[in-house]
């Protein structure tokens, strides 16, 4: 087999002068600016065909398909790919071992739900969700270990960044998932885990053309979530597959939700609409808002109206969060009687409105919660395990 690509033999470094995270526009995203990993493992996961090729270049042709199958329409790990010969799957396992180890794993809802805590080849930690309902099962993965957008009631954002997951690491977590699914299969994706999708654009979107093309998900059945980072919208308006966009909104005004949302104070609701009705126009995809609902925050009779407005000209569909409770943050989410009063004034302005249920609340299934009660007190309160059941 040919040198393994990518690796370098020593141990796991970060190189680089901007060792913290913070918002930077040196990002192309105006996204986060990042430390450079040094080094890690290179997964197989992290590879196209192409360099899959190389890798096994002294090998017969044939092998490439047969990795490649293997991998991402059968979904085996490389040890029970046993039309592979059992020397080059050693040799696989070794040189490309793979990226998530597992930490814990909450099972909760009869079994129907499943929340893993990893740990990558540097220490930095994600998490994933596995949902199983009546007729779909969704996988939420992240994008970034932690997350730079800080917006006030997230568990995430407030433990803060670490850096971008690669397309391979998102990918695992689907790969990971779909093995513990077995005999049901996974046919929805949501990019609504740790971390900001539009500020790791490029590996984000590398993973979903493998999902689509390689693992045969439909791009309806994919969805990628965003605090409102506008040149990611764009990029994704610009790209050839129609996924699902889903605007995490919270606020229906500029001064709520440069408090709820800091991004905002950089791009401003009236912006952010622009970006949204170019991409419903280009992609004619439903779009969605998310909005988590804080008690006499975001909650009221006149939230409802401003965000009525929003809603109507681009026939948006809002998805009503009721917020897991972490401990030790004093905000609260909305009672279930002004929860159903906020759905209602929705209706009546003619706006579809869903209250999604809540799953997992007993095993921390909120993004970050996991890893926060791994690593200290919980801190925050989080949008919550209900994100994901578009």
């Amino acid at each position: 087999m040919a040198m393994r690509p990518g690796v370098q033999e020593a141990g796991p470094t970060f190189r680089g002068e901007c060792r913290q995270p913070r918002i930077c526009s040196a990002s192309g995203l105006g996204g986060v600016h990042t430390p450079t990993v040094a080094w890690r493992p290179v997964t197989l996961y992290d590879l196209d065909r192409d360099a899959l090729g190389t890798l096994l270049a002294t090998e017969p042709s044939f092998r490439v398909d047969q990795l490649w199958d293997g991998l991402y329409r059968q979904g085996h790990p490389v040890a029970e790919l046993t039309n592979l010969p059992a020397s080059l799957r050693r040799q696989l396992v070794t040189d490309h071992p793979d990226a998530l180890s597992e930490i814990q794993r909450s099972v909760s809802d009869g079994g129907e739900t499943v929340k893993w805590l990893w740990t990558l080849a540097d220490g930095a930690k994600v998490e994933s969700v596995l949902m199983h309902y009546p007729r779909r099962t969704t996988v939420c993965v992240s994008t970034q270990a932690g997350c730079a957008m800080a917006c006030d009631f997230c568990a995430t954002g407030q433990a803060g960044f670490t850096r971008n997951l690669t397309s391979g690491e998102i990918l695992e977590q689907v790969v990971r998932a779909r093995q513990s699914a077995v005999p049901r299969r996974v046919d929805n994706i949501v990019f609504m885990g740790m971390g900001e999708p539009m500020a790791n654009f490029d590996n984000t979107w590398a993973a979903v053309q493998r999902l689509h093309h390689d693992m045969g998900l439909s791009a309806r059945s994919l969805t990628i979530s965003t605090v409102g980072l506008i040149p990611g919208i764009r990029r994704m308006t610009a790209e050839d597959l129609p996924v699902n966009l889903a605007v995490s909104l919270h606020a229906a005004d500029d001064a709520l939700r440069d408090r709820l949302v800091p991004i905002n104070r950089r791009y401003p609701l009236g912006e952010l609409m622009d970006a949204c009705a170019e991409y419903v126009e280009v992609k004619r995809r439903r779009l969605s808002f998310e909005w988590a609902l804080i008690d006499g925050v975001n909650d009221r009779g006149e939230d409802a109206e401003r965000l009525s407005a929003l809603c109507g000209p681009l026939r948006a569909h809002v998805n009503l969060i009721p917020l897991n409770p972490t401990d030790g943050f004093a905000t609260r989410g909305s009672p279930p009687q002004r929860v159903s009063a906020f759905a209602d004034h929705l209706r009546r302005l003619g706006i579809n409105a869903t209250v999604r249920a809540n799953r997992g609340t007993d095993i921390d299934a909120a993004c970050g919660q996991l890893s926060a009660s791994a690593n200290g007190p919980e801190i925050r309160v989080d949008l919550g395990s209900t994100r994901p059941t578009l």
